[in-house]
């Protein structure tokens, strides 16, 4: 099984020795019931993972693909930071991205979900102090 699981992971995420990436970028955001309605009466295909509390847990890379994400570099950094083409939820480096650029294409991916879905993302990753503010 453990085998299984790591072929399939190697298919869909980046050799970190080749591309950096920072792995799973964004965590699954939870919605009201109420609001999960609405976005299964506009968009058919969306999944959503009932939670003990009531919410529904939504698959962030499914709305970051949906958004126009998927393999998208930013522009404005010179395409050295974008999601990648296997899973949208994954943010890479191609080379010479500045904590800046990274913060810049995490804006831009969490405006456009929101504008599509009116669903806010939150980053997976810590900003150390100062970076984030900057």
């Amino acid at each position: 099984v453990a085998q299984a699981i790591c072929q399939i992971r190697s298919q869909k995420l980046p050799d970190p020795a080749k591309i950096a990436n920072a792995g799973s970028f964004f965590k699954n955001p939870c919605v009201a019931f109420a609001d999960y309605q609405r976005l299964k009466a506009l968009y058919p295909n969306i999944a959503g993972y009932p939670q003990t509390d009531g919410q529904i847990k939504l698959a962030a890379g499914w709305l970051i693909e949906q958004s126009g994400w998927r393999g998208r570099r930013l522009i404005g950094t010179t395409g050295k930071v974008g999601m990648y083409e296997k899973q949208a939820l994954v943010l890479v480096n191609y080379g010479g991205a500045t904590a800046r650029d990274v913060l810049a294409l995490s804006d831009a991916v969490q405006a456009d979900v929101w504008s599509r879905f009116a669903v806010r993302l939150e980053r997976e990753p810590v900003c150390p102090i100062g970076v984030c503010d900057a």
